[in-house]
């Protein structure tokens, strides 16, 4: 049985909450939930930051309507920002897990030659601009390296992580999942799930991986822990999504972050009765003391920008011309622009470049020193030019050059990478025998 040890809930403790805050940004969120409402899933999947990777269309007049059919109400309920909120993550940035593969659906749901309907995500060693997401069709007959499905990470069993028709079902799947005494029920539960989806016998054993080189055997005919293995043992294995619970429960329970910072569907499931509601206008934070011409002067934000309160417009600007002539600065001048060149919530604009919210930095560096004020030299100016070089970096990619001497969002330097990311739709190939 799993028991939270002290590094889990470090890990959940200051992980977390900044995943939470900027992986899926509320504007991402509201654009996606608006369009899926709507019926218009592909313009969801874009405001989601997903390539979609398949044409419904084309599988119709190479495999049929009822697959077709299938696959497009499937993809109308699709929740991708939900989707998003759900997939593996990794530290210390809470970036999308690399060169991940997970099913989301199968077609027919159960046997061994299905259709997979998959979401990918960019490889280990290429650059994850945007933390783009790829929505693919896969089949057994058609195996290319980075597209077959890693059955670790497989989400068809759990669709209530991404199906917005199923995302009520959170509340009983992560309760059980965090409350230790039903463990002895939910694994032979998630067992018998498995061996039903792939067509196994009732009696086959099921492993449930715990940690590296530490697995569980569960006895098929009580459903308890038979043995102790240091590997599967060739034996099937439950998904990582029926033993590890997302971390929103902790969250609201240990008080980490309210339900209104949860994904909506995510907040409706776990707090009955919740209702959304417009973000609270930001509080007015008080105004920085600066020793000025002899006097305490006030630098406050003014409609989100930084401002001198205590002097009028005109010497502003007549202090702004004599400093581009070289004259010195006066001191709530010099506040600002330092403030511009190293500011306070630095960190925060470089978390979203991080995961690719380009627009929500670009808007917050607005907010900080205006549309007209061009940005001054310093940490802020070279995290947004590193963002910027990742980007040209992607097309680059794309095209089969390898540049050197990349930096991250960080500004902090990264080695070429050994491989390169496919930057073209992978094409779904016929079963063997259809044309």
């Amino acid at each position: 049985m799993h028991r939270t040890s002290p590094t889990d809930e470090d890990t959940r403790t200051c992980f977390w909450p900044r995943v939470r805050q900027f992986a899926v940004p509320p504007a991402m969120i509201e654009t996606a939930t608006a369009r899926r409402e709507s019926g218009d899933w592909g313009g969801a999947c874009a405001a989601a930051r997903f390539d979609v990777e398949l044409d419904v269309r084309a599988v119709a007049r190479t495999y049929g309507p009822e697959l077709a059919g299938q696959l497009r109400s499937d993809l109308r309920h699709l929740a991708p920002d939900l989707l998003r909120w759900h997939l593996p993550r990794t530290a210390p940035d809470g970036l999308l897990r690399p060169g991940l593969s997970a099913t989301l659906a199968r077609y027919p749901r159960d046997g061994p030659a299905a259709f997979h309907l998959v979401a990918r995500t960019a490889p280990h060693r290429a650059t994850a601009v945007d933390q783009r997401i790829g929505l693919a069709l896969w089949h057994p007959s058609a195996p290319r390296a980075g597209l077959r499905p890693q059955p670790r990470f497989r989400l068809d069993l759990h669709r209530h992580l991404w199906d917005a028709r199923r995302a009520h079902e959170l509340a009983d799947r992560t309760a059980e999942l965090t409350d230790p005494r039903c463990t002895d029920e939910i694994w032979p539960f998630e067992a018998a799930l498995l061996r039903a989806a792939d067509g196994m016998a009732p009696d086959v054993p099921v492993a449930v991986r715990l940690a590296a080189r530490r697995f569980l055997l569960l006895d098929p005919a009580t459903g308890s822990v038979d043995a102790e293995l240091p590997d599967a043992g060739g034996f099937p294995v439950l998904p990582a999504a029926a033993t590890w619970p997302p971390p929103d429960l902790w969250l609201l329970r240990s008080g980490a972050l309210p339900a209104d910072r949860l994904h909506p569907l995510v907040a409706a499931a776990l707090v009955p009765g919740f209702h959304s509601a417009p973000a609270p206008p930001p509080s007015t934070a008080d105004p920085l003391l600066v020793d000025c011409q002899g006097a305490r002067h006030r630098v406050a934000l003014v409609a989100g920008r930084l401002t001198a309160l205590d002097h009028s417009p005109e010497q502003l600007r007549r202090e702004e011309l004599l400093l581009a002539f070289g004259g010195p600065p006066l001191p709530c001048l010099q506040t600002i622009d330092r403030a511009h060149r190293q500011p306070d919530d630095l960190d925060a604009i470089v978390q979203r470049l991080l995961h690719g919210d380009r627009s929500g930095a670009l808007a917050a560096v607005r907010q900080l020193i205006g549309d007209e004020r061009p940005l001054p030299g310093g940490p802020l100016a070279e995290r947004l030019a590193a963002d910027e070089e990742l980007r040209g970096v992607a097309v680059l990619r794309r095209a089969g050059i390898v540049p050197r001497g990349l930096r991250d969002a960080r500004g902090t330097p990264q080695a070429p990478p050994t491989s390169l990311p496919d930057g073209h739709p992978h094409r779904l190939r016929p079963p063997r025998g259809r044309r």
